[in-house]
Order: structure tokens, then C-alpha cells, then sequence
């Protein structure tokens, strides 16, 4: 059956409204979740049976629940709401006055970093005609000026020299380096203010939200924003002493990124990588509220860039026809290095992570008192869905909705729509959806997403 028949099959179905109003329910998710069972809703209070609901009478014979992945090209739907979660996620944090984040956030001193992986040979850029020769002699510089869309940019120029072993370690770990500039971060923080660590741990405590971003030639890069709070047992979220300022912050960030270090183990061929640490691009900005801006860096601005990468990952990298070598061979080594290794090596997970280039981190990571979790959100998503089915299952004047409770049994059935024609139309749906939720809100995820780098 081909895909226009496919697609006017199901419009001519006589259950073509409620095949639609699961779709809807599930966001028109692009490869959503078979589940098949029934379930009862009780009243909690007073035990009397408020409705039933089986697959079985579901269109397809099945219930669909979203498939829930974050990466856009796997399914733009989840994709979208993982980035307004996201979004919102940093937002309260850089703002307050939402989420149960008060507005006095937005007073403390907070900036926008960025920290990027360091070299592991010349690699093709837009200004790619001023490379270096090859160490070796055994290839010629580039001699072309890249546009922005060439396939080449982020590729080795001499694969020969490029330290695609490094590149992979380096990413392997580099949740780890993060982990360890967090820590240099107090140490440099009383240093800037003269202290002790043990008096400045006192007064002060940095918060952050981050997201990793992968470059062109493969290698993850940090955006973060980072926040210092005092401390306080009796608030979440305490102002600092009045001596900390956004220049403390910034100085102590840029040397805790410089000092920090960390040696990785040998390889199993016995190769002792050498010391990671982060690139020489250190990017820190200081960052306002988002009224009366007189061009600086906006708190609303951060959270849509941040929102925005939150949602890439390595395909975003390698969409073209044909994958990149550069890239290619980036996971080749991955996967070689995991396979020799032997179960007592801690590169022993590294061949499960190849097809991400060896970074095995979380792509947005908060500390614990910055603000709200994702986990949170979804959780008050979930319970307002469950606020509308128990609305749904009462009386029209029976007053104030009763708590309910619901008793069922599932299990997974499969994935992906029933046909070609399905997925067509919840693609095109979830597309309108998304359009006409970012023209009715100006101040979602997708708005001030220019490039603060």
C-alpha cells in the first residue's frame, strides 16, 4: 500500500476523531509506545468503580504513550517538550519567579560559561586557508576557505596526525573533568575572596545547569550557567554576602578551568593518555534580567541557547547523505578500544558508547539547588493529566473532584505507528501543533535563541 492510500485510508475511517484524540494525547509522538491492559478508576474515598479502560477498545487495539526521546531527529514531539521542560528548568533558575523559585535568583551574581575540549590536531575551518603545514610533511595545508555549510568543517586535515585515541579518551571522561572543575571551582572561589574553604563554604555555594553541545569535529563542548548562593538551612535558594560579586565569580571560573587536570588510565594497548584538561576557549559572561538589556546577555536568552542544545546530539553532526569519515573513524576507535578492553578495565563500556563518540555524560545536568528537575515537571504533567481523566469521570455538578485512585495492568506490545499513513499524519500534526503553541507563546523556548557564544 502506498503512502497516499496509506494516509486516505485512515482519513476515510469511521474512527478517524478518536484514532486522532489518542494521537493528540501522545503529542502525535513520532514513534510512540505500544502498551496493552486495562485499568479501573475508583473513587479513593469512597471505593465506588469511576470508570474502566482497555486497549482493546482503543482504534488499534492498543494505547500509545509517548516514546519520550530527546533528540530531535529521532522525534521532533518528545523533542519539543524535552526542550520546554528543559527550558523551564533554566529559567527558574536564572530568573525566579516561577517553578517555586523566588524572584531574588536573578540578583545573584551569575554568568554564562562555556568550556570547550582541547586540541587534538588541525582540523578544516572557515578560515582553514591559515593551517599549519602537517607536523609530518606527509600532506599539504588546506588551502580553501570554508563557507559555513561545507561538508569538511570539524574534519582532520591529516588524519595521519589527528590524536583520534585522545579525542575519544578525552570525551570518554569528560563528565569527569567537569566533576573536577567543580571542585577546583570552591577552592578558587576562596582564593578570589581571601578565605579559607572551610569559612568561604560558609558563606557561599555555586549552583549550575549545563548542557553538553557537540562541536563539528566531534568533540563535546559545556554550556553552563553558573550561579553562586549563600547558605542558609532554612531557604532554598539564600542570597550571598554582599562581598561576592559576578567579577569573584568570573575569576575564579577562569582559573579553576586553567588548573584543573585530570589523568586518565592507560589504554589496554598499554598507551598512557595524556593529562585532560579543558581548551584554551574559556568563555564566561556575566548576565542580567532580561529588562532593560542595552545589548548584554539576558537570563531569557541563555535558557532558549541552552534549551536549544539540550536537544542535538551526534546525528545533528553527521545528517548529510553519506557519514562523515572524520566521524567514522571517531567511533571506530571508540569501539576498538571498548572491545580490547577487559572487564576490569574502565574502558570497558567504551564500545557501548562509540556511536556517541565516546561521551557517555548526561546532555543536561543541574546541581541539586539550583532549581526545579526535569523530573519534577514531568511529574506535574503527569498529575494534570490525571486531574483531567478524574474531571472527565465525574458528575457535571458534582462540585469539587474526588481524589481517585486507578488500578491496571500493562505491558509492552511494540513501537512506531500502525502504518506509513499514521506516522505521516502525526508528523504534519505535531509540526502544526508546535507552530501554533510558538506563535501563541512569545516567550517559550524557542524565542532569543541568537548564538551568545
Amino acid at each position: 500500500m502506498g503512502l497516499a492510500e496509506s494516509v486516505a485510508r485512515r482519513l476515510r475511517s469511521p474512527e478517524f476523531d478518536r484514532w486522532m484524540r489518542g494521537a493528540a494525547r501522545v503529542g502525535f509522538c513520532t514513534n510512540p509506545v505500544w502498551l496493552v491492559g486495562a485499568s479501573t478508576t475508583f473513587g479513593s474515598e469512597t471505593g465506588e468503580e469511576r470508570a474502566r479502560f482497555s486497549s482493546a477498545d482503543q482504534p488499534d487495539h492498543v494505547l500509545f504513550t509517548r516514546c519520550g526521546n530527546r533528540r530531535a531527529q529521532r522525534c521532533a514531539s518528545c523533542s519539543h517538550e524535552y526542550k520546554g521542560d528543559t527550558w523551564h528548568m533554566i529559567m527558574a533558575g536564572a530568573a525566579g519567579g516561577m517553578k517555586g523559585v523566588p524572584n531574588s535568583v536573578a540578583a545573584h551574581p551569575m554568568v554564562f560559561l562555556t568550556l570547550t575540549a582541547p586540541s587534538f590536531g588541525t582540523v578544516h575551518g572557515v578560515s582553514c586557508a591559515r593551517a599549519k603545514l602537517c607536523t609530518h610533511g606527509s600532506r599539504p595545508e588546506c588551502a580553501t576557505g570554508h563557507g559555513g555549510g561545507s561538508p569538511e568543517l570539524g574534519d582532520a586535515i591529516c588524519p595521519d596526525c589527528y590524536d583520534y585515541e585522545g579525542h575519544v579518551v578525552w570525551q570518554y571522561f569528560a563528565s569527569e573533568l567537569w566533576r573536577r572543575f567543580t571542585i577546583q571551582l570552591r577552592r578558587e572561589l576562596a582564593r578570589v575572596l581571601g578565605m579559607s574553604q572551610r569559612e568561604a563554604s560558609t558563606l557561599v555555594r555555586p549552583q549550575f545547569a549545563k548542557v553538553a553541545e557537540f562541536q563539528k569535529r566531534g568533540a563535546v563542548h559545556f554550556h553552563a550557567i553558573v550561579r553562586l548562593d549563600g547558605v542558609d538551612s532554612d531557604d532554598a535558594f539564600p542570597a550571598p554576602d554582599d562581598r561576592m560579586t559576578t567579577a569573584h565569580l568570573t575569576q575564579a571560573i577562569r582559573q579553576a578551568a586553567r588548573a584543573v587536570r585530570y589523568q586518565p588510565p592507560s589504554l589496554p594497548s598499554g598507551r598512557l593518555p595524556n593529562a585532560l584538561r579543558w581548551g584554551r576557549q574559556i568563555d564566561v559572561k556575566p548576565i542580567v534580567r532580561s529588562e532593560g538589556l542595552d545589548g548584554r546577555l539576558s537570563d531569557r536568552a541563555v535558557a532558549a541557547y541552552i534549551a536549544k542544545y539540550a536537544t542535538k546530539a551526534t546525528e545533528d553532526l553527521d545528517a548529510g547523505a553519506s557519514p562523515r569519515p572524520h566521524l567514522v573513524r571517531l567511533r571506530d576507535i571508540a569501539e576498538q578500544i571498548g572491545v580490547a578492553a577487559d572487564q576490569q578495565s574502565p574502558y570497558v563500556l567504551l564500545e557501548r558508547w562509540s556511536r556517541m563518540l565516546g561521551f557517555r555524560g548526561h546532555f543536561s545536568t543541574k546541581s541539586r539547588r539550583y532549581s526545579v528537575t526535569l523530573g519534577s515537571l514531568r511529574e506535574a504533567r503527569h498529575q494534570w493529566r490525571l486531574e483531567r481523566i478524574a474531571a472527565a469521570a465525574s458528575e457535571p455538578d458534582a462540585g469539587e473532584v474526588e481524589s481517585v485512585l486507578v488500578i491496571g495492568s500493562w505491558s509492552y506490545a511494540g513501537m512506531g505507528w500502525t502504518s506509513q499513513g499514521d506516522k505521516a499524519l502525526a508528523i504534519e500534526a505535531a509540526r502544526a501543533a508546535r507552530e501554533w503553541r510558538d506563535s501563541r507563546n512569545t516567550k517559550g523556548p524557542d524565542r532569543g535563541e541568537g548564538d551568545v557564544r
